[in-house]
């Protein structure tokens, strides 16, 4: 029913910033709450950021607090990351996922899933 597309992925050194992009495809975009979810190379997949449906409510992860903005343009009917100050240990591919109703952080409660886009920090 929903279709996501993550764009905006690349390599950058660290310190510098990259903004990812999530295009949704399909009806009531503004009924669902957005997340970014990523995961590095061998490791489990983790929340990074959320925004709720009306974008009035946000969540980070502590790892990104302060260098992350997440954000929503409901009448494009698309999610951005801002990625700023980048350090290695962001490198993964990173996911959007939406979720119907209120933000969550859990993954295997959101409902759909876009296909990822690769984050390359170097140093």
């Amino acid at each position: 029913q929903v279709q996501l597309v993550e764009s905006g992925g690349g390599s950058v050194q660290a310190g510098g910033s990259l903004r990812l992009s999530c295009a949704a495809s399909g009806p009531n975009f503004n009924s669902y709450s957005m997340a970014w979810f990523r995961q590095p190379p061998g490791l489990e997949r983790e929340f990074v950021g959320g925004i709720s449906e009306s974008g009035g409510s946000l969540r980070y992860a502590d790892s990104v607090k302060g260098r992350f903005t997440i954000s929503r343009d409901n009448a494009k009917n698309t999610v951005y990351l801002q990625m700023n100050s980048l350090k290695p240990k962001d490198t993964a591919v990173y996911y959007c996922a939406a979720v119907l109703g209120h933000l969550v952080t859990t993954a295997v409660l959101f409902d759909y899933w876009g296909q990822g886009t690769q984050v390359t920090v170097s140093s």
